[in-house]
């Protein structure tokens, strides 16, 4: 029987993204490569854990969550959290951004200094400009200050960023404009916290780093991994945790965080043999499995 390997998620680094697996293995993932993995027979999908340690209860998770963590190991894995507002005496610098996934959606967000990018790469900004740069109170009232005045949002669910990616506009200037009108609006409010240094317009574009330029429309997205089902197809794309993969059906989406909990094994490249959720606009193809 193969050795059954753990999936510690997706990561972006200077040279792409990476497939993290437990300790501490990386498999690059270049376009054009091949990507094909099983899951092993008569497995289960496991709590990771929090923090580094595993889940006391092995608790079993449903395969189509995302997050592979039972209700115990989140709560701890969020505690001193910047994102849960459980911290507000962090000493670092922290960011505060506009990132565009497509048209019409643009949203607030904001980063330790010392992360970089590597946030934005995260969520898969199709580009991106820091708007200011100060203590995390300040970068939390900035954020809160334009979705109160400009009601812009600080979320916006995957599966909209995935449904426009193939669609989005073909030059860098015209991905740029949102963000640009939004950082003008920005700048320009009266209650703009003064421990925030404003930082100048530089337009990020990442539609080259993801691989986006002439992507084909998907036509649907894995919904779950299940025991004894298998991935494979050729990387066209990634964007975030989503990896865009060419089978002999069309273009399909898969969230690697759906691979975390699992035991995966090698396998032959072949089709996907697990659950796929057709796109209603992909006339044509099949409900069910590929």
């Amino acid at each position: 029987m193969a050795q059954a390997w753990k999936c510690s998620g997706l990561r972006w680094s200077a040279d792409g993204p990476v497939l993290v697996w437990d300790g501490g293995r990386r498999s690059a993932l270049t376009r054009g490569k091949r990507v094909a993995f099983g899951v092993a027979e008569g497995g289960a999908r496991i709590c990771v854990g929090a923090r580094g340690h595993t889940c006391p209860a092995g608790a079993a998770m449903p395969g189509r969550s995302t997050g592979a963590r039972c209700e115990e190991c989140a709560r701890l894995d969020r505690a001193h959290s910047v994102a849960a507002d459980t911290i507000a005496d962090d000493p670092r610098p922290y960011r505060v951004y506009l990132a565009w996934f497509g048209p019409g959606m643009v949203k607030v967000g904001i980063t330790a200094q010392a992360r970089g990018s590597a946030r934005l790469l995260e969520q898969g900004a199709v580009c991106f400009s820091w708007l200011g740069l100060g203590p995390l109170m300040a970068a939390r009232r900035t954020e809160e200050l334009l979705r109160a005045a400009l009601r812009v949002p600080d979320r916006i669910p995957y599966a909209e960023k995935r449904a426009v990616r193939a669609a989005l506009p073909e030059t860098a200037a015209d991905r740029a404009r949102e963000v640009a009108e939004l950082y003008e609006r920005a700048v320009a409010l009266p209650a703009w916290p003064e421990s925030l240094v404003r930082e100048p317009l530089r337009v990020v574009d990442h539609m080259g780093v993801f691989g986006l330029g002439g992507l084909p429309a998907a036509v649907g997205q894995v919904s779950e991994l299940v025991a004894g089902g298998g991935v494979g197809g050729e990387l066209v794309a990634a964007a975030g945790p989503d990896l865009h993969l060419a089978t002999g059906g069309g273009v399909v989406v898969l969230d690697t965080r759906l691979m975390t909990g699992w035991g995966l094994v090698p396998a032959a490249a072949g089709e996907p043999t697990v659950p796929i959720r057709q796109f209603k606009e992909a006339a044509g193809v099949q409900d069910g499995l590929f």
